[in-house]
Protein backbone atom coordinates (compact mmCIF):
# COMPACT_ATOMS: atom_id res chain seq x y z
CA UNK A 1 0.00 0.00 0.00
CA UNK A 2 1.36 3.23 -0.61
CA UNK A 3 2.01 6.52 1.41
CA UNK A 4 -1.02 7.96 -0.87
CA UNK A 5 -3.03 5.02 0.31
CA UNK A 6 -2.58 5.61 3.29
CA UNK A 7 -3.41 9.30 3.84
CA UNK A 8 -6.65 8.40 2.16
CA UNK A 9 -7.57 5.99 4.69
CA UNK A 10 -6.81 8.80 7.43
CA UNK A 11 -8.45 11.27 5.41
CA UNK A 12 -11.83 8.37 5.14
CA UNK A 13 -11.53 7.77 8.55
CA UNK A 14 -11.30 11.43 9.60
CA UNK A 15 -14.14 12.62 6.98
CA UNK A 16 -16.18 9.38 7.29
CA UNK A 17 -16.26 7.81 10.35
CA UNK A 18 -17.70 4.11 10.66
CA UNK A 19 -20.66 4.49 8.47
CA UNK A 20 -19.55 5.70 4.77
CA UNK A 21 -21.23 8.29 3.62
CA UNK A 22 -21.71 7.51 -0.59
CA UNK A 23 -24.52 9.19 -2.79
CA UNK A 24 -26.35 6.26 -5.41
CA UNK A 25 -24.81 8.91 -7.58
CA UNK A 26 -20.66 7.91 -6.65
CA UNK A 27 -21.56 4.19 -6.54
CA UNK A 28 -22.93 4.62 -10.34
CA UNK A 29 -19.73 6.44 -11.53
CA UNK A 30 -17.30 3.90 -9.79
CA UNK A 31 -19.55 0.92 -11.00
CA UNK A 32 -18.86 2.29 -14.61
CA UNK A 33 -14.73 2.35 -14.83
CA UNK A 34 -14.80 -0.90 -12.82
CA UNK A 35 -14.43 -4.01 -14.57
CA UNK A 36 -16.26 -6.03 -11.74
CA UNK A 37 -18.20 -4.45 -8.84
CA UNK A 38 -16.84 -5.25 -5.38
CA UNK A 39 -18.74 -4.65 -1.96
CA UNK A 40 -17.55 -4.87 1.32
CA UNK A 41 -18.98 -5.54 4.39
CA UNK A 42 -17.79 -5.23 7.60
CA UNK A 43 -18.74 -7.45 10.12
CA UNK A 44 -18.21 -7.14 14.14
CA UNK A 45 -19.70 -7.89 17.41
CA UNK A 46 -21.43 -5.79 20.53
CA UNK A 47 -19.72 -7.79 23.32
CA UNK A 48 -17.42 -7.43 26.69
CA UNK A 49 -13.65 -6.33 25.37
CA UNK A 50 -12.69 -6.26 28.93
CA UNK A 51 -12.47 -2.66 30.95
CA UNK A 52 -10.12 -0.53 29.00
CA UNK A 53 -12.14 -1.33 24.77
CA UNK A 54 -15.88 -1.00 24.20
CA UNK A 55 -18.32 -2.81 23.47
CA UNK A 56 -18.28 -2.10 20.02
CA UNK A 57 -14.32 -3.12 19.22
CA UNK A 58 -14.99 -6.18 16.91
CA UNK A 59 -16.97 -3.73 14.96
CA UNK A 60 -14.42 -0.28 14.80
CA UNK A 61 -11.88 -3.14 13.43
CA UNK A 62 -13.49 -4.36 11.03
CA UNK A 63 -14.53 -0.94 9.83
CA UNK A 64 -11.19 0.49 10.07
CA UNK A 65 -10.02 -2.64 7.46
CA UNK A 66 -12.75 -2.10 5.37
CA UNK A 67 -11.80 1.83 5.04
CA UNK A 68 -8.12 1.01 4.77
CA UNK A 69 -9.47 -1.40 1.83
CA UNK A 70 -11.77 1.19 0.23
CA UNK A 71 -8.85 3.37 0.09
CA UNK A 72 -6.73 1.81 -1.77
CA UNK A 73 -9.33 -0.33 -4.36
CA UNK A 74 -12.50 0.77 -6.07
CA UNK A 75 -15.04 -0.76 -3.65
CA UNK A 76 -18.64 -0.05 -2.62
CA UNK A 77 -18.21 0.17 1.21
CA UNK A 78 -21.24 -0.68 2.99
CA UNK A 79 -22.09 -0.08 6.26
CA UNK A 80 -21.34 -2.79 9.39
CA UNK A 81 -23.19 -5.42 10.70
CA UNK A 82 -22.74 -4.42 14.45
CA UNK A 83 -24.06 -6.86 16.52
CA UNK A 84 -23.41 -11.14 15.35
CA UNK A 85 -22.91 -14.17 17.27
CA UNK A 86 -21.22 -13.79 20.95
CA UNK A 87 -22.96 -16.04 23.14
CA UNK A 88 -19.82 -16.70 24.68
CA UNK A 89 -19.74 -13.64 26.00
CA UNK A 90 -23.22 -13.76 27.49
CA UNK A 91 -21.64 -13.81 31.13
CA UNK A 92 -20.29 -10.16 30.91
CA UNK A 93 -22.58 -7.43 30.78
CA UNK A 94 -23.23 -5.57 27.62
CA UNK A 95 -22.38 -8.16 25.04
CA UNK A 96 -25.59 -8.69 23.08
CA UNK A 97 -25.71 -11.79 20.21
CA UNK A 98 -28.24 -12.81 17.68
CA UNK A 99 -28.07 -16.70 16.13
CA UNK A 100 -26.13 -17.68 13.62
CA UNK A 101 -29.26 -18.72 11.42
CA UNK A 102 -30.08 -14.55 11.57
CA UNK A 103 -26.54 -13.57 10.79
CA UNK A 104 -26.70 -16.44 7.60
CA UNK A 105 -29.73 -14.73 6.70
CA UNK A 106 -28.62 -11.24 6.99
CA UNK A 107 -25.88 -11.56 5.21
CA UNK A 108 -27.08 -13.75 2.11
CA UNK A 109 -30.05 -11.59 1.67
CA UNK A 110 -27.59 -8.52 1.47
CA UNK A 111 -25.93 -10.24 -1.21
CA UNK A 112 -28.84 -11.07 -3.04
CA UNK A 113 -29.92 -7.41 -3.15
CA UNK A 114 -26.42 -6.35 -3.98
CA UNK A 115 -26.99 -8.75 -7.08
CA UNK A 116 -30.13 -7.32 -8.16
CA UNK A 117 -28.39 -3.95 -8.48
CA UNK A 118 -25.40 -4.85 -10.40
CA UNK A 119 -22.67 -5.24 -7.81
CA UNK A 120 -21.02 -8.57 -8.83
CA UNK A 121 -19.37 -9.82 -5.55
CA UNK A 122 -19.39 -9.45 -1.90
CA UNK A 123 -16.10 -9.88 0.65
CA UNK A 124 -17.22 -9.94 3.97
CA UNK A 125 -14.97 -8.26 6.44
CA UNK A 126 -15.38 -10.20 9.68
CA UNK A 127 -13.76 -8.62 13.13
CA UNK A 128 -14.95 -11.12 15.84
CA UNK A 129 -13.77 -14.77 15.79
CA UNK A 130 -16.72 -16.18 16.79
CA UNK A 131 -18.61 -15.50 13.57
CA UNK A 132 -18.19 -19.21 12.38
CA UNK A 133 -21.22 -19.44 10.32
CA UNK A 134 -19.95 -16.68 8.12
CA UNK A 135 -17.53 -18.97 6.68
CA UNK A 136 -20.49 -21.55 6.05
CA UNK A 137 -22.15 -18.15 4.44
CA UNK A 138 -19.47 -17.91 1.77
CA UNK A 139 -18.87 -21.43 0.97
CA UNK A 140 -22.74 -21.83 -0.08
CA UNK A 141 -23.07 -18.78 -1.98
CA UNK A 142 -19.62 -19.70 -3.81
CA UNK A 143 -21.15 -23.56 -4.43
CA UNK A 144 -24.25 -21.74 -5.93
CA UNK A 145 -22.02 -19.53 -8.47
CA UNK A 146 -22.24 -16.73 -6.16
CA UNK A 147 -19.36 -14.25 -5.48
CA UNK A 148 -18.69 -14.04 -2.21
CA UNK A 149 -15.33 -14.17 0.23
CA UNK A 150 -14.49 -13.72 3.87
CA UNK A 151 -11.53 -11.57 4.31
CA UNK A 152 -8.88 -11.24 6.11
CA UNK A 153 -7.87 -15.43 6.46
CA UNK A 154 -5.92 -16.41 9.19
CA UNK A 155 -2.65 -16.42 6.71
CA UNK A 156 -3.43 -12.71 6.10
CA UNK A 157 -3.48 -12.03 10.23
CA UNK A 158 -0.57 -13.88 10.34
CA UNK A 159 1.61 -11.79 7.55
CA UNK A 160 0.20 -8.81 9.24
CA UNK A 161 1.20 -9.69 12.99
CA UNK A 162 4.80 -10.40 11.74
CA UNK A 163 5.13 -6.59 9.48
CA UNK A 164 4.09 -5.21 12.13
CA UNK A 165 6.07 -6.59 14.92
CA UNK A 166 3.59 -8.24 16.99
CA UNK A 167 5.01 -9.94 19.59
CA UNK A 168 2.21 -12.34 20.40
CA UNK A 169 1.27 -15.28 18.29
CA UNK A 170 -2.28 -15.48 16.95
CA UNK A 171 -2.92 -18.36 19.70
CA UNK A 172 -2.44 -16.39 22.60
CA UNK A 173 -3.82 -13.01 21.50
CA UNK A 174 -7.48 -13.97 21.60
CA UNK A 175 -9.52 -11.62 22.56
CA UNK A 176 -8.69 -7.58 24.08
CA UNK A 177 -5.14 -8.01 23.39
CA UNK A 178 -2.08 -6.95 21.26
CA UNK A 179 -3.37 -6.42 17.98
CA UNK A 180 -7.16 -5.54 18.82
CA UNK A 181 -5.49 -2.75 21.31
CA UNK A 182 -3.15 -1.57 18.61
CA UNK A 183 -5.61 -1.41 16.11
CA UNK A 184 -7.54 0.92 18.51
CA UNK A 185 -4.79 2.70 19.17
CA UNK A 186 -4.63 3.95 15.85
CA UNK A 187 -7.94 4.30 14.65
CA UNK A 188 -9.60 5.25 17.74
CA UNK A 189 -7.73 5.70 20.22
CA UNK A 190 -10.18 8.19 21.97
CA UNK A 191 -11.76 5.00 22.91
CA UNK A 192 -9.31 3.41 24.64
CA UNK A 193 -9.64 3.95 28.23
CA UNK A 194 -6.45 3.92 31.00
CA UNK A 195 -5.87 0.06 32.27
CA UNK A 196 -4.63 -1.93 29.34
CA UNK A 197 -1.19 -1.43 30.01
CA UNK A 198 -1.08 -4.01 32.70
CA UNK A 199 -4.24 -5.90 31.77
CA UNK A 200 -2.12 -9.02 30.43
CA UNK A 201 -3.71 -12.73 30.65
CA UNK A 202 -3.11 -15.56 28.69
CA UNK A 203 -4.39 -19.09 28.37
CA UNK A 204 -3.63 -21.01 25.63
CA UNK A 205 -4.97 -24.11 26.36
CA UNK A 206 -9.34 -22.89 25.61
CA UNK A 207 -10.65 -26.13 23.82
CA UNK A 208 -13.65 -26.61 26.41
CA UNK A 209 -14.60 -22.53 24.91
CA UNK A 210 -17.83 -23.30 22.90
CA UNK A 211 -19.21 -25.52 26.02
CA UNK A 212 -18.21 -23.02 28.84
CA UNK A 213 -17.64 -19.89 27.27
CA UNK A 214 -15.01 -17.02 28.29
CA UNK A 215 -15.89 -16.78 32.00
CA UNK A 216 -14.41 -20.38 32.38
CA UNK A 217 -10.78 -18.93 31.09
CA UNK A 218 -10.70 -15.13 32.11
CA UNK A 219 -12.09 -13.31 34.71
CA UNK A 220 -11.43 -9.42 33.52
CA UNK A 221 -12.47 -11.02 29.69
CA UNK A 222 -8.80 -10.25 28.49
CA UNK A 223 -7.08 -13.33 26.86
CA UNK A 224 -3.88 -12.05 25.33
CA UNK A 225 -1.01 -9.34 26.01
CA UNK A 226 -2.92 -5.80 25.23
CA UNK A 227 0.20 -3.94 27.12
CA UNK A 228 2.47 -4.37 24.04
CA UNK A 229 -0.54 -2.85 22.21
CA UNK A 230 0.47 0.66 19.55
CA UNK A 231 -0.36 2.91 16.89
CA UNK A 232 2.14 2.14 15.39
CA UNK A 233 1.48 -1.77 15.08
CA UNK A 234 -1.71 -0.27 14.62
CA UNK A 235 -1.07 1.26 11.49
CA UNK A 236 1.10 -1.35 10.45
CA UNK A 237 -1.86 -3.61 10.76
CA UNK A 238 -4.23 -2.50 8.92
CA UNK A 239 -1.54 -1.80 5.68
CA UNK A 240 -0.70 -4.69 5.60
CA UNK A 241 -3.98 -6.25 5.44
CA UNK A 242 -5.22 -3.96 2.85
CA UNK A 243 -2.14 -5.32 0.60
CA UNK A 244 -2.97 -8.90 1.00
CA UNK A 245 -6.64 -7.77 -0.13
CA UNK A 246 -5.02 -7.34 -3.53
CA UNK A 247 -5.32 -11.06 -4.35
CA UNK A 248 -8.93 -11.45 -2.96
CA UNK A 249 -9.41 -8.85 -5.43
CA UNK A 250 -7.64 -9.77 -8.47
CA UNK A 251 -9.80 -13.53 -7.74
CA UNK A 252 -12.86 -11.75 -8.51
CA UNK A 253 -11.39 -9.77 -11.79
CA UNK A 254 -9.77 -12.50 -13.00
CA UNK A 255 -13.59 -14.10 -12.61
CA UNK A 256 -15.16 -11.81 -14.12
CA UNK A 257 -12.44 -12.05 -17.11
CA UNK A 258 -13.10 -15.26 -17.62
CA UNK A 259 -17.05 -14.78 -17.63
Amino acid sequence: MTSDSGARAAAWAAAYGVVPTDTTEDVRSRGVSASTQVAVLPVGSFEQHGPFLPLATDTLVACAVAREIAAAYPVHLLPPLTVSCSHEHADWPGTVSISSVTLHAVVSDIAASLRRSGVDALVVVNGHGGNYVLGNVVQEASARGERMALFPAAEDWETARERAGVRTSLLSDMHAGEIETSILLHAHPEFVRPGYESADFTADDRRHLLTVGMSAYTESGVIGRPSLGSAEKGEELLASLAESFEACFALFASVAERG
